[in-house]
C-alpha cells in the first residue's frame, strides 16, 4: 500500500465565521491564555482530518474508496464551523459578469427538467469553482450564471439550469440514508423558521475512512469555495443535515415527464466516448471493462493482472489498476477510488497523462529491471535482460536447481521449471503454477 501524503487546510486569517470571531474576542480578553489546539476552529478539526494526497470525480470516477485519512478527534467538544451563509432565493441564471445568461430580476421558473449527469461530471463541476476560488456572495453571480452562495453552488454542480435555494433543492432529489451516500449526493440542512440561521448545503465527495465519521465536503462558504474533511453531518447542527441523491444520476429517480431528458450515452461502437460510471464496478460484465483493462496494461498495470490480460468481468484487479493510474496523475481521495470517470477514460483513450510507476523504484534492480516487463517476454525463443534478472533472482531465492549453466538472457525450459518450483512454493497449483511468471510471481520474487 503506497504511503499517503498529507496536507493541512489552514483557513484565512481574516475569516468571518463565528468560530473565528469568538476566538478573536477570547484573545482580546486573555492573551496570556493560549487556545489548547491553536488557530481557527475549523483548522483544529482539519488538523485531526489530514487530507490524503495519494484517488476525484471521480472520479468515481469516480467514485469512493478512502478519500481522506483522519486521526481520531481528541476528546472534547467539536469546534463549530458556522458557514455564516445566508441564502438567496430562487432565481433564473444571471450573468452580469459574463453576459446575460438569464434576465436579472425575472421571476424564478418552476423546477425544470432534470438532466442526466454522471457522478464523475458532478465532481468535476464541483472542482470548477474550487479551482477558480469563487468568493462567497448571496447577491453576486459567477460567470456561469449561478449565484455564489451554497445553494447556487449545488445548483451549478448538478447543472439545474436555475438558481435554487436550500428550501427547493430537495425537489430535485430523493432522501437517502447515510449508508447510501455516494460522491455527488448532497447533505442539506434547511431551517424553515429562519433560513438565514444555519441553513446550508454541501456536496458529498466520499468517506474519509471506513469509520464513516468524516467525509469530504465540497461547499460554497465564506470566504471562498472549499473542499475539506468534515465531521458527519457538519461542524454545527450535526444531526440536522439530511442526505439526498440527485434524481439525475444513474440510480436516481427521473421524473416521468415529457421534459425529462433521456440518458446520455455513447453511440454503439464508439470506444472513445466515456460509457458512464454504471459500466464499471462490482457485477459489471461488458466490453468496456475489457477495454479499460487493456488500456491500463499498456500504461504500466501489468502487475495487477495475474494472467497479463484483461477480461470483460470487473474484478479487484481492474479497481487496483485504475486507482494506481489515478494516483499516478497526482489525484487523491475520491478522485483515486479505482472507478474510472470521464477524465480517467479520456487520458487512457487519448494516451495522455502519466504512466503507472513501476513497483521497484530508486536504484535499478538486477539487470536494470524496474517493473514486470510483460508476459510476452517469457516465451520460448525470447531473449531479454529481464530473463537473466529473473534467473539470478531465482538462484538467490534458492530455486535454481534446474540450471546447468547460466542463467542467461534467453528463455529456456530450465527457467520455466525453476519458476514453476517457486510458484508451487507459494501454494499455487494448476494454471497459477505453469512456470510462466506473471505480475504476482514477479512481485514476490523481487520483494
Amino acid at each position: 500500500m503506497p504511503m499517503p501524503g498529507f496536507e493541512e487546510y489552514e483557513p484565512a486569517g481574516d475569516c468571518v465565521c463565528r468560530g473565528c470571531a469568538q476566538h478573536r474576542r477570547a484573545l482580546a480578553r486573555a492573551r496570556a491564555i493560549p487556545l489548547r489546539d491553536g488557530g481557527h476552529p475549523a483548522a483544529r478539526g482539519a488538523r485531526r482530518a489530514l487530507v490524503l494526497a495519494t484517488a476525484a470525480g471521480v472520479v468515481l470516477g469516480g467514485g469512493s474508496a478512502t478519500a481522506v485519512a483522519v486521526t481520531t478527534p481528541a476528546p472534547g467538544p467539536v469546534a463549530l464551523d458556522d458557514p455564516g451563509s445566508p441564502q438567496g432565493g430562487r432565481t433564473p441564471l444571471h450573468g452580469p459578469k459574463g453576459g446575460p445568461v438569464g434576465k436579472p430580476g425575472a421571476p424564478a421558473a418552476k423546477p425544470g427538467a432534470v438532466r442526466r449527469i454522471d457522478r464523475a461530471t458532478i465532481i468535476n463541476r464541483a472542482k470548477l469553482w474550487l479551482d477558480a476560488k469563487v468568493p462567497y456572495s448571496m447577491s453576486e453571480y459567477w460567470t456561469d450564471g449561478y449565484r455564489q452562495d451554497c445553494s447556487g453552488y449545488v445548483s451549478m454542480v448538478w447543472n439545474l439550469g436555475t438558481n435554487e435555494w436550500t428550501g427547493s433543492l430537495d425537489k430535485f432529489a430523493t432522501k437517502i440514508t447515510k449508508d447510501e451516500l455516494l460522491p455527488g449526493d448532497m447533505l442539506l440542512f434547511h431551517n424553515p423558521a429562519d433560513p438565514n440561521n444555519g441553513s446550508h448545503v454541501v456536496i458529498f465527495g466520499g468517506w474519509v475512512d471506513e469509520t464513516h465519521t468524516h467525509y469530504v465536503a465540497y461547499e460554497q462558504t465564506r470566504p471562498i469555495t472549499r473542499k475539506l474533511a468534515t465531521p458527519y453531518g457538519y461542524w454545527s447542527n450535526t444531526t440536522k443535515y439530511v442526505p439526498y441523491r440527485f434524481n439525475g444520476v444513474p440510480g436516481g429517480i427521473l421524473p416521468d415527464t415529457p421534459g425529462a431528458e433521456p440518458p446520455a450515452g455513447p453511440k454503439p461502437g464508439d470506444a472513445k466516448v466515456f460509457p458512464g460510471v454504471a459500466k464499471f464496478g462490482p457485477g459489471a460484465t461488458n466490453d468496456y471493462v475489457a477495454q479499460l483493462g487493456r488500456m491500463l496494461i499498456e500504461r504500466g498495470a501489468y502487475r495487477f493482472y495475474p494472467k497479463g490480460v484483461a477480461d470483460r468481468t470487473w474484478s479487484d484487479h481492474d479497481k487496483l489498476a485504475t486507482a494506481a493510474f489515478q494516483r499516478a496523475q497526482g489525484w487523491t481521495g475520491a478522485e483515486a477510488d479505482g472507478i474510472p470517470g470521464a477524465h480517467t477514460w479520456r487520458l487512457l483513450v487519448e494516451k495522455q497523462g502519466k504512466n503507472i510507476p513501476p513497483t521497484v523504484v530508486g536504484a535499478p534492480g538486477p539487470g536494470g529491471v524496474r517493473a514486470y516487463p510483460g508476459a510476452s517476454v517469457f516465451r520460448p525463443g525470447q531473449s531479454s535482460e529481464a530473463i537473466r534478472a529473473l534467473g539470478l533472482q531465482l538462484v538467490k531465492k534458492g530455486f535454481g536447481k534446474y540450471y546447468t549453466s547460466g542463467p542467461g538472457p534467453r528463455w529456456s525450459e530450465a527457467d520455466r521449471r525453476n519458476v514453476e518450483a517457486f510458484q508451487r512454493a507459494q501454494g499455487w497449483t494448476g494454471a497459477s503454477a505453469d512456470g510462466y511468471p506473471g505480475p504476482e510471481t514477479w512481485r514476490r520474487l523481487f520483494a
